[in-house]
């Protein structure tokens, strides 16, 4: 008696909602998956797709690449993109993974990946919106906050694959930023959010494309013309000030000061090529005169 009243409540909770049902899902293993991945992720039974999308979402926090990056990920990305899920799941994707960025990560996986799919949920958003008012802004504020304040820098890893978490953050960032939906606040917000990781505190130089990442949302939301050339200029200037540093000669006594001018560095060129190569001349007038000068404080 004692014994099934165990195997009871060990079965209640495996099935218990919001329970995390493990990677590879359930009826799944990693050859399935496989095979799955070498189709292109071609699953026509819509009922076995849009379970195992709700189940792949553990995925997105497990060590191995295969299953996080290259099936998880992959699999939702390209669903998503084919408009293959119903607007309920991707709403109900949205909470969970909202609930995501909150949890334990041990790993550093699960919130850079959550990000991740969730940029690619406002893509859809911004394609054809289904996501409420609130939900949208429920969607920005999440992002925010989630950009300002990531501190796990760790990129690319040889065995375990990538984290990315300030690039992943950005391209939440940027799906945001292009939705016509979202107005002059919200993207004062969002470049607001991409200063506080343009050059992190610390000694982290960024070596895997996080510039170019960051410059993308800051970008396109300059391209909507809500914000004057004084707004950029003024946003320019505070970003490329030495602060902590008292003036750009101190960056060169410590580690911290190197990796500043080199962040900094980097995303004001990175964003500056952008604009130049636009072919925008509006744009250009905006952001030009910002851009120069911030160049020019530059060591």
């Amino acid at each position: 008696m004692k014994a099934s009243w165990v195997v009871a409540a060990i079965a209640a909770v495996v099935v218990a909602p919001g329970a995390r049902a493990g990677c590879p899902p359930a009826g799944w293993d990693e050859a399935a998956l496989a095979t799955l991945r070498s189709t292109r992720f071609e699953l026509p039974d819509e009922a076995r797709r849009t379970g195992l999308a709700r189940s792949l979402l553990d995925c997105l926090s497990d060590p191995r690449p295969q299953l996080r990056d290259e099936t998880a990920f992959e699999a939702l990305a390209a669903w998503m993109r084919a408009g293959l899920l119903p607007a309920s799941q991707l709403d109900a994707m949205r909470i969970d993974l909202l609930e995501r960025l909150r949890a334990d990560d041990p790993n550093g996986f699960g919130r850079p990946f959550a990000a991740l799919v969730l940029a690619e949920l406002a893509r859809v958003d911004r394609l054809k919106p289904y996501l409420s008012a609130s939900g949208r802004e429920s969607m920005l504020r999440a992002a925010v906050a989630y950009e300002r304040d990531v501190r796990d820098y760790r990129g690319f890893d040889a065995t375990e694959g990538w984290r990315h978490g300030v690039a992943h953050g950005a391209d939440w960032l940027l799906q945001l930023a292009l939705n016509p939906a979202l107005d002059r606040d919200a993207l004062s917000d969002i470049v607001a959010a991409v200063a506080t990781q343009v050059a992190p505190a610390g000694e982290h130089f960024y070596v895997y494309g996080e510039s170019e990442r960051l410059a993308r949302p800051v970008f396109f939301a300059a391209r909507r013309a809500l914000h004057d050339a004084g707004f950029w200029r003024a946003w320019l200037t505070a970003l490329s000030s030495p602060a902590p540093l008292s003036e750009w000669a101190e960056a060169y006594k410590s580690q911290a000061g190197l990796a500043r001018k080199h962040n900094t560095q980097a995303f004001v060129q990175v964003l500056y090529v952008m604009v130049r190569e636009s072919g925008d001349d509006a744009l250009i007038q905006r952001l030009q005169p910002g851009l120069l000068a911030a160049l020019k404080a530059l060591p």
